[in-house]
This record gives C-alpha cells, sequence and structure tokens, in this order.
C-alpha cells in the first residue's frame, strides 16, 4: 500500500492524525537540512540545531560510556562517577584547592588502607576500627573546603533548568537548558569538569550509592523483581549486572578505580555534544573548539567483547517479598539496527501501550485477571536486548493465571495476522511520539546524542518512519514466533514471603 493510500485511511479512523503525519515527515526532511556536524581533531563530536524562535539552548552532553563497560572489579564505577562529577573541580566546588588538596591524597590513603584490611579475613578489627575513626575526622576536616551544588547554584543563577545527569547501561548524560547569551558559561563549567574534576567525598558519597541500592532494589518490590529478571536472563554479557553494582562491588569500589575509568573514558575521543535552540552553528563551533579543542582525547571506549549464548531453556525464578505478587517475563531479541527492532516497536504498541491495548483490552477489561499489563524494552539498546511484560495480578486471581492469559495473547499474534487498521494506528502512535520528541530541543538533543554514540549515525531518526513503514503484518508473525517461545524466555515471580537474600550490612 502507497504512504498516500495509508494517509487517507488514517483519516478515515484518525481524523487528526494525517497532519501529523505530514508534519512528522516535514520535520524529519528539515531535520537532516538543520542539523550541523562537527569533529574536532581529538574526536569530539559537535551536532548544531539552530532555533532561533526563542532565546534558549539545551545543551547535551553524551559519554559513550555505561555500565555495561565496567568489568567485575569496577561493577558500579559508571554511576558513581555521575554522583562524583557532581563535586566540582580544582576551581569549582573548593575554597582552597591547594589546601584541600594533601587533604584528599591523606583521606584517600586511610581510605584506600581499610578497603584492603576489610577484604582480609585475618585483619585486626580494632585496626580497622582506629582506622575508621582516622577517616571520620579528615572527612569533618575536609568539610570546610567544600562548596556544595556548585554547578547547579551557578547555572540556576544565570538562567539555567534542568540541570541533571543519567548514567545507564550504555551512555553517561550529562544535560542543561539555559539562555543562548549564557552558553559560554556552560563551556567553561562543562570542558573544565572534563579536564578537572576532583572526586571529592568519595567515601561519603560512596556509602550514599549503598544506601541508595538498599532503598531502590533490596527493599522495593519492583527494583528487587527487575533486577533478578536481569540477572537470570544473560548468563554472561554485563546487562546482567545492575548499573548501580552489587552491594559488594559499591562497598569495594576504589577511588584508584574510580580515578582510572574517569580519565580513560569521560574524553572528548567518547564525547558526542549537542546544542539545540538559539545558537548559530558557526559561533557553536569556535566557542567548543575553543574550550573543548585541546582536550586531549582519552582512550576510546572499548567494545564489549562478551556475546550472550542463545538460551536454549525456560528459566523460571520466584522471588519471595512481603508485596502484593507481580510477575515478569522476559524475551531476548535483536537491538538497532536489526529490521527485528522496529519491528518490536511495533508489537509494544499493539500489545501494551494505552487503554486500546491487547493487553489492557483483553487482560485488565474483559478478563479482569490483572489490575495492569505493561511492556518495554530493556536493559540497553547497545547490544541484543530483551522484551519485557509485566502484569500484576488482580485478586483472586494468580500471578500464574495472568501469566497464562498473556500467552494466549502472544499466540494470537504468531497465529493470525494483526488487521491493516490495528497497524496503521500503531505505526500512527510511533511517529506522532517521534514527532513530539523532535519538536522539543530537550527531545532532539537526547535523541540527537544518543543515537550517535549508539548506532554511530544520528540519522536514524530521519530513516524511522520508512522503516516503520516497511513493517507488515507478515513480519509481526514472523517476530512472534521467532521470539516469544519458552525457551527463549525467563519468567520471575513475585510472590508475599520474607526477602532473605538482602544484605544487612
Amino acid at each position: 500500500m502507497s504512504l498516500p493510500s495509508k494517509l487517507f485511511r488514517c483519516f478515515v479512523f484518525f481524523t487528526l492524525i494525517p497532519l501529523l503525519l505530514c508534519s512528522a515527515l516535514a520535520e524529519a526532511v528539515s531535520l537532516e537540512e538543520k542539523v550541523v556536524e562537527f569533529e574536532y581533531a581529538n574526536g569530539l563530536r559537535l551536532m548544531v540545531v539552530d532555533r532561533p524562535e526563542t532565546p534558549v539552548v539545551s545543551a547535551y552532553i553524551t559519554i559513550g560510556v555505561g555500565s555495561v563497560h565496567e568489568t567485575s572489579e569496577t561493577r558500579g564505577v559508571a554511576h558513581l562517577l555521575e554522583h562524583m562529577l557532581f563535586k566540582g573541580t580544582k576551581v569549582l566546588g573548593t575554597t582552597d584547592y591547594a589546601s584541600e588538596k594533601p587533604l584528599l591524597e591523606q583521606i584517600e590513603t586511610v581510605g584506600s588502607e581499610i578497603d584492603r584490611l576489610r577484604l582480609n579475613p585475618q585483619s585486626d578489627p580494632e585496626q580497622i576500627m582506629a582506622l575508621s575513626k582516622k577517616l571520620q575526622e579528615l572527612q569533618a576536616d575536609h568539610k570546610r573546603f567544600v562548596v556544595k551544588d556548585v554547578f547547579s547554584k551557578i547555572y540556576a543563577e544565570n538562567g539555567g533548568v534542568g540541570y541533571n545527569a543519567f548514567t545507564g547501561k550504555d551512555l553517561t548524560t550529562y544535560l542543561i537548558s539555559l539562555p543562548s547569551n549564557k552558553l559560554e558559561l556552560w563551556a567553561l563549567i562543562e570542558s573544565d569538569r572534563m579536564q578537572n574534576a576532583v572526586l571529592r567525598e568519595f567515601y561519603t558519597e560512596r556509602d550514599v550509592i549503598r544506601e541508595e541500592r538498599r532503598r531502590s532494589y533490596e527493599t522495593s518490590p519492583g527494583g528487587l523483581i527487575y533486577e533478578t529478571l536481569l540477572a537470570n536472563a544473560f548468563t554472561v554479557h554485563p546487562y546482567r549486572d545492575p548499573i548501580i553494582g552489587w552491594h559488594s562491588d559499591i562497598a569495594n569500589l576504589s577511588l584508584a578505580e574510580t580515578r582510572t575509568f574517569l580519565e580513560d573514558y569521560y574524553a572528548p575521543i567518547n564525547t558526542v555534544i549537542a546544542l539545540v535552540g538559539d545558537v548559530r552553528p558557526a559561533k557553536a563551533f569556535d566557542l567548543v573548539n575553543q574550550y573543548f579543542g585541546s582536550i586531549p582525547p582519552g582512550t576510546p571506549v572499548p567494545n564489549v567483547a562478551a556475546n550472550e549464548p542463545v538460551q536454549n531453556a525456560e528459566k523460571r525464578v520466584t522471588v519471595f517479598f512481603d508485596a502484593e505478587p507481580q510477575l515478569s517475563i522476559a524475551f531476548h531479541k535483536p537491538t538497532l539496527p536489526h529490521k527485528d527492532d522496529y519491528v518490536f516497536d511495533l508489537i509494544d504498541q499493539i500489545l501494551a501501550q494505552g487503554r486500546t491495548s491487547r493487553f489492557y483490552q483483553n487482560l485488565v477489561e474483559d478478563l479482569k485477571v490483572a489490575t495492569s499489563v505493561s511492556a518495554y524494552m530493556a536493559p540497553g539498546s547497545r547490544y541484543p536486548n530483551l522484551f519485557v511484560i509485566n502484569a500484576v495480578p488482580r485478586y483472586p486471581h494468580s500471578a500464574e493465571e495472568v501469566e497464562q492469559a498473556i500467552y494466549s495473547e502472544l499466540e494470537k499474534l504468531k497465529d493470525e495476522p494483526v488487521a491493516d487498521e490495528e497497524l496503521l494506528k500503531a505505526r500512527n502512535r510511533l511517529v506522532t511520539d517521534q514527532l513530539r520528541y523532535l519538536k522539543s530541543n530537550n527531545g532532539l538533543a537526547r535523541m540527537l546524542t544518543s543515537y550517535q554514540s549508539m548506532v554511530g549515525d544520528w540519522r536514524y531518526l530521519v530513516n524511522y518512519q520508512n522503516e516503520i513503514e516497511k513493517i507488515t503484518a507478515d513480519d509481526i508473525m514472523a517476530a512472534a514466533r521467532a521470539y516469544f517461545v519458552s525457551k527463549n524466555r525467563t519468567v520471575v515471580t513475585l510472590i508475599r514471603g520474607e526477602n532473605n537474600n538482602a544484605p544487612k550490612s
């Protein structure tokens, strides 16, 4: 069916969708013309989109390193560094770095010795206690040099909003939106952070993250079931490990390992910057070159060598927790730019997105066996990942009943071609969702840096609608038959009971 025919049918069934589709097509075409790219001698990539309508700029810095790039010795370090890089530099975040530095070195010496002794079961507990007291004294003395929240305060005082960062399996991103006449301030701050970050308050922050882990995973039913799902679905690939790290990982991360990871990878060769808003490309190029151009390239982030073996048997785990039952089912799948990744975007829309989705209509509304059913792709996008289905049974129905109802819906995808109207609706939703992102400065900056880092070409955005248009009902049936099979799935059921596995300290 031709695109004009599809648009006509779209008008018949969904009155406003054609206008949005045309807008999306125009936006994609104009985007390819509007994105101006630069690459510097040190490997840094810059993308600029000039949108002069309002005098603001969204600035995204994405480093192509995440928890998937950690080793067994450094699990949790990328997330820890996200915290640490808010602590300041040799200039910002300190009242006197020259006087602070010797104290930081003492703190590291004592802290490293405590970590070494704790790993040795023959160590003298009194020696550890004495060193711990010494560390507390040094940390208390160090507080006189610390200027808290220095970056966020400077940005806020200069009109910046949305200052934040996030670490994922594949990427780490720092972001801010600020008045366009403050862009040089952004370049000064962020280039200083890339070159001169100081990992102050390391041991204090490490304890903060251990508590974050307890709160977000070990005492959260949702966090616990998700972490258990990944740890069992993957046997070899580092996608199995939580971004925050396992409890013992966090406790034993050293300052030296953290500094090495930072110095190697948080560098221009692994960095993509997007500036979207009221900014001229030539001016942006000169500004970024002035502040970032002389920074040493750093070390390219290596590709993950581990390949997850094909799963040849169902994996099934029961988690006990004092909460209402939950169910999580995961199927291995390819990632972008594989054709079936696009197919799964449509499957996700058809099965789980919105009140007209099959899961909602059949499991929540008709059968009333579940209070909610959702689906998503996880845990990353750089390497083959999972299609995950979560469900909460509706009392008095059991998780087993919900599970069987889910499988019934998956079987329908294998045996019955998706109707033209339903497939068209799913396509339209995907395209309009993308359009919303493209129209937002923040959304566009995030998508540009993410896809450039993971796929190696941000033009995935431009080609997305064309690829989605190619997907047929037969493609969906083929994918369902290939991936929705028992030997390819991992099932985690959470039932009420006592969790005896959470660390006590």
